[in-house]
């Protein structure tokens, strides 16, 4: 009988899309424009909130590291993508398949409970709008980013240890563009019923547990602004909420669709569709969503470059 962590396999083969050819320099073209799009938006996000003294506020210290988080999201993934869509050689050590997984799933989980945080945050500013300060001291802030970052620790380590204790003793090519859990889990040559049980239990904690607080915020939430009696005030509370919710939607959609269903029922192409939306889309919005289109920022970014100045 095979030893549960022995494996044979010493690089996988990611097989990425299935594009034609013909296709594929223009595609090539796409995803290069959207990362570096990405990592400019999120880079310049990051860089106004250290930089701009107005912007010093829990709200925009959220938003920074939620930037940041994006930021390496994609550049654990798509340079990768990248260079396999580039090039015949589409392989990817063993070591590094682990490596990719484990800071793959620390990233996603972390930026999962910060939507949760952020959620909490807009609660306390419409609901507590006097006491806004007190309550979400820079103490507290970090302190809830530093509870996001060690459950994305932990759980990603329980998800790739329950993946790789698993024997890989061939085929070694995964229909992905990326090494992730469920793709992986498919060239597992043993039962993964527990690694199903055990990933839908992470993934209610990781995903489920923050996407019903969010839930539960915004009904208070919803119920406080019906509780402001003029029109113009009702409005520009729901816009501050607005943006949040469009973007955890975004996130949280596609991540329990992939993470939550059993892996016999998932498909290659709905996989890696998922993911890329995730993945590349999602990071690549966040920063026209959430941050480029906020005056805040705009008069932050004019101020830095010299062209104007922030709001008083």
């Amino acid at each position: 009988m095979q030893e549960p962590n022995q494996s044979h396999v010493t690089e996988f083969i990611l097989l990425g899309f299935s594009f034609s050819p013909r296709t594929m320099p223009l595609l090539f073209s796409a995803f290069l424009m959207i990362y570096l799009l990405t990592i400019l938006g999120n880079s310049t996000i990051s860089i106004l909130v250290c930089l701009d003294s107005h912007l010093h506020t829990p709200m925009y210290f959220f938003i920074g590291i939620l930037s940041l988080l994006d930021l390496c999201y994609t550049t654990t993934t798509v340079p990768q993508m990248l260079a396999h869509m580039a090039s015949q050689k589409k392989t990817i050590s063993f070591a590094s398949c682990v490596a990719q997984m484990y800071i793959f799933l620390v990233l996603g989980v972390t930026e999962s409970w910060l939507f949760a945080i952020m959620s909490i945050d807009r609660y306390v500013a419409i609901c507590h709008p006097l006491r806004y300060k007190v309550i979400m001291s820079p103490l507290l802030c970090g302190v809830m980013v530093f509870f996001c970052g060690l459950w994305g620790v932990i759980s990603a380590l329980l998800y790739t240890v329950f993946a790789m204790r698993l024997p890989y003793c061939g085929p070694n090519k995964i229909n992905h563009f990326f090494c992730e859990v469920p793709a992986i889990l498919k060239l597992a040559c043993a039962d993964t019923s527990v690694n199903d049980r055990v990933d839908f239990i992470l993934g209610f904690i990781s995903a489920l547990v923050p996407l019903f607080l969010i839930f539960i915020i915004y009904v208070n939430i919803l119920v406080a602004i019906l509780r402001i009696r003029s029109a113009q005030g009702r409005l520009k509370a729901f816009s501050t909420c607005a943006s949040h919710i469009t973007v955890v939607t975004m996130f949280f959609v596609p991540v329990l669709v992939m993470y939550m269903k059993p892996g016999s029922e998932a498909t290659p192409e709905e996989d890696k569709k998922l993911a890329l939306f995730y993945n590349v889309i999602s990071a690549f919005l966040n920063p026209i969503i959430y941050s480029l289109r906020n005056k805040d920022v705009k008069g932050a970014f004019l101020k830095v470059i010299g062209w104007g100045r922030a709001p008083e």
